[in-house]
């Protein structure tokens, strides 16, 4: 494992960081993993006018989530959420970005 790996895995172990999640795959069973919120506003351009929204992101490890895909269900506290978009993994292949929306 390398040190970045050994980091990240201490980083999601991290209770004030990650959090205890259920990935559910589209037709599969549940899954116990860690994730890392990310509930950032976006400022997006359509044409001369900007749009502001709220956004629920979540990193989630490759070890743990192969391959996310758009309608794959997310659990975290209570609240369900599906994957919108195609997530995007992180230069060293190890975290996967998705992008989610209420259930």
């Amino acid at each position: 494992m390398s040190a970045f790996a050994a980091a990240l895995s201490a980083l999601f172990a991290d209770p004030n960081i990650g959090r205890d999640a259920v990935y559910i795959a589209d037709g599969g069973a549940p899954v116990l993993v860690r994730a890392v919120a990310r509930r950032a506003d976006v400022v997006s351009d359509f044409g001369d006018a900007r749009l502001w929204s709220e956004t629920t992101r979540i990193d989630l490890r490759v070890a743990e989530v192969a391959n996310p895909r758009p309608g794959d269900r997310i659990e975290i506290d209570g609240d369900a959420f599906l994957i919108q978009g195609e997530p995007v993994r992180d230069r060293e292949r190890l975290v996967w970005t998705v992008d989610l929306r209420p259930a």
